[in-house]
């Protein structure tokens, strides 16, 4: 597969991955469904914005430059055909760790807020604060009966958390992939230039 089409392919696939980790973090903001009265009633985790900043906009860049290096031009530099094509590929690879990076910080937070559990209402002494410790709450769900509210904390932040936890790691395989096929762009040309400059084999 030539490297510009095999960029649009991982493109197309981290948009709507991008989507889902905006969707899931933005969820995160309504506990069980419901809002609450004040921010400090939020898991830390959730303002940490991991879904909306890594997983979402610093994924957007990355996949809009992945789906423009099909069509970008080849001709660049000097009238070598193949110089535009292997700056664009080595500039989507600098992108590309950009999103690892993004990602890397979702899957992080997600990880962490997943281990520490949610913040909550404790019916044991009617204080707001994180009951469970390392991942105690995962294999036992009678702990979960401390939480007074919000209502179904629990299972609505396991499941947003681990939404974002999957959607990172798939992120990063697929900008790691990109990473490397930036580089054997940038190395190698794509398979075959635009004709822009009446170019149409191998570079």
């Amino acid at each position: 597969m030539c490297t510009g089409s095999c960029a649009k392919c991982l493109g197309v696939t981290l948009i709507p991955l991008a989507v889902i980790g905006l969707l899931a973090n933005i969820l995160l903001f309504f506990p069980g469904g419901k809002t609450v009265d004040n921010k400090e009633q939020l898991t830390d985790e959730v303002l940490y914005l991991g879904g909306i900043i890594g997983s979402g906009v610093l994924m957007i860049f990355p996949a809009l430059v992945f789906l423009g290096l099909k069509n970008n031009d080849c001709c660049g530099c000097c009238g070598n055909e193949s110089c535009g094509k292997r700056f664009a590929m080595f500039t989507s690879t600098i992108f590309a760790a950009i999103g690892v990076l993004g990602a890397g910080y979702s899957f992080i937070v997600s990880a962490l807020s997943i281990n520490k559990g949610p913040k909550c209402l404790m019916k044991t002494n009617a204080t707001w604060g994180y009951p469970f410790v390392n991942g105690d709450y995962l294999n036992d769900k009678d702990l979960w009966k401390i939480c007074a509210q919000p209502t179904d904390v629990i299972p609505w932040n396991l499941t947003l958390f681990s939404i974002l936890l999957v959607v990172g790691i798939v992120q990063i395989v697929l900008c790691a992939i990109q990473v490397v096929n930036g580089l054997l762009g940038t190395l190698c040309g794509d398979c075959q230039c635009c004709g822009c400059c009446g170019g149409d084999g191998p570079v």
